[in-house]
């Protein structure tokens, strides 16, 4: 049985489409927050969802998603209410979750049991922000054991080697970060990332995604054809933070539905 995101990509293949992939952090401000943003996903064209795991040093993260982890560790949030938050998730939509964190929270859980609770709470996989595949192996084996896809990132600067390193353990798709970097808002990419693209999806056989400021239509169209889908992280987590607040709720839903729509413009 293929996992659910092995699934979603070989269905958007044979219908000529890309995967949208929304961010959002677990726990930001609150769980019940969450959930209801993770409905609105799945209800609304989300193909796959990230979910954020809060850690207190995001290190390859910027400023807004650095506060949305901080509003989320302070709410109480833990890797085992988030479990909680998918498991409740699976009980009425099926769209693919990949957990999206720092290595320190599933280490401290326990791999073998970590993984075993995430396969039980329906997490299709895993996207450990700080775990090189020089050191992935363990982990990587134990989730394959459960059926959990591991999804490792690569960037303009990986060359055929790296990715080559990547492939051993990479499954499900590759996350390609559009700039070297934290995560954040960009104005615009640069054009030259399309080579590493295509050199990814060939040495690495996987469906590349394409992360890291995506913030707007117009970019998505520059780079929707050399992709397999987009993931749309601060930009989203920005207009969330507002959503929240009682400041501006119609951006935030009406970003998403412009960015879902981009991804698959004929």
């Amino acid at each position: 049985m293929k996992n659910r995101i092995e699934e979603t990509f070989r269905k958007l293949k044979n219908e000529g489409k890309k995967a949208f992939i929304p961010y959002i952090t677990a726990g930001d401000p609150d769980l019940e927050k969450t959930y209801e943003a993770l409905c609105f996903f799945a209800e609304n064209g989300a193909h796959i969802i990230e979910l954020g795991v809060p850690f207190s040093d995001p290190m390859a993260d910027g400023e807004t998603i650095q506060r949305a982890m901080e509003r989320a560790l302070k709410s109480g949030t833990n890797l085992r209410k988030i479990l909680a938050l998918v498991k409740r998730f699976r009980e009425k939509y099926q769209t693919s979750i990949v957990l999206m964190g720092y290595y320190n929270p599933f280490y401290r859980y326990g791999l073998t049991d970590f993984a075993k609770d995430a396969a039980d709470a329906g997490v299709d996989g895993i996207l450990t922000v700080d775990l090189p595949p020089e050191e992935a192996r363990e982990f990587v084996n134990i989730l394959k054991k459960q059926k959990i896809i591991s999804v490792f990132l690569a960037a303009p600067t990986s060359d055929e080697s790296r990715l080559l390193k990547i492939k051993t353990y990479a499954c499900g798709f590759l996350y390609f970060v559009s700039v070297t970097g934290v995560t954040g808002e960009r104005d615009s990419l640069s054009l030259d990332i399309k080579t590493q693209i295509e050199n990814s999806k060939k040495f690495t056989g996987l469906p590349v995604v394409l992360g890291f400021g995506i913030s707007s239509p117009d970019i998505v169209k520059k780079f929707i054809s050399h992709v397999d889908g987009v993931v749309v992280g601060s930009a989203l987590v920005k207009r969330w933070e507002k959503y929240v607040s009682g400041e501006d709720k119609e951006d935030f839903i009406n970003f998403f539905n412009i960015m879902a729509k981009s991804c698959n413009l004929k």
